[in-house]
């Protein structure tokens, strides 16, 4: 994994990526709560976190995939 250079100051390429995952969480975590899927869900803060760590993977996914 390479640093990724944000005009002139080098950032870790994963703290980028998380960030881009956190913010796809939420857009997920918005749908599912509007669709009430959260009450199939037994314990909510994990499963966000559990929603988080998989868009991750993704990202880094399809991040080492375009490089």
């Amino acid at each position: 994994m390479t640093d990724i250079d944000l005009y002139g100051v080098f950032v870790p390429a994963l703290l980028v990526w998380a960030l881009v995952a956190v913010l796809v969480s939420l857009v997920l975590r918005r749908l599912i709560g509007a669709l009430g899927l959260y009450r199939l869900v037994w314990h909510r803060p994990l499963f966000d976190l559990c929603l988080t760590l998989v868009c991750l993977g993704v990202v880094v996914s399809l991040a080492g995939r375009l490089t």
